[in-house]
């Protein structure tokens, strides 16, 4: 499913040291936008949220996965990915990030699946580093396309 979601047209790369989060988040998220798959408000209520608690969707070592409600304005199952080529503090420095997902889901079951397949591919710690030393989004789709081979054999 991840191959189906993370497409050349759902990756991007930004290679500018000049992000705050809150636009990196919005940034990862213009894709989602522009498929249909969330409304603007949605992006807003990413933000309002990692506000009012802090950096929770911090997953792991540079990797972030922000996200909403459903009703914050998704659409359908969708997921985007921004990788800065420079970290970028979520919230404060004790959390750089240069993997910015976005995951948006209709309810509460219907995205486990991806969820699933996101953390089988980032906690491969081989993965994880080509991921992160990308230089293009064809470097990426070809780790993301490893890893569903791998796992369907």
């Amino acid at each position: 499913m991840l191959d189906e979601l993370l497409t050349k047209d759902t990756i991007q790369i930004y290679k500018q040291p000049d992000l705050s989060w809150q636009e990196a988040i919005r940034k990862a998220a213009q894709p989602l936008i522009e498929n249909g798959s969330i409304g603007p408000e949605y992006v807003n209520a990413m933000i309002e949220i990692a506000n009012e608690q802090g950096p929770y969707f911090n997953i792991g070592d540079h990797i972030a996965l922000a996200h909403a409600r459903p009703e914050a304005g998704s659409h359908k199952i969708s997921l985007s990915l921004l990788k800065t080529t420079h970290d970028v503090n979520l919230i404060n420095e004790d959390h750089p990030v240069s993997l910015w997902f976005v995951l948006a889901a209709t309810d509460s079951q219907s995205h486990l699946e991806v969820i699933q397949g996101l953390m089988q591919l980032l906690t491969d710690n081989d993965k994880l580093q080509k991921l992160l030393t990308a230089t293009d989004v064809t470097e990426i789709q070809k780790v993301i396309n490893e890893d569903i081979k791998e796992n369907k054999s």
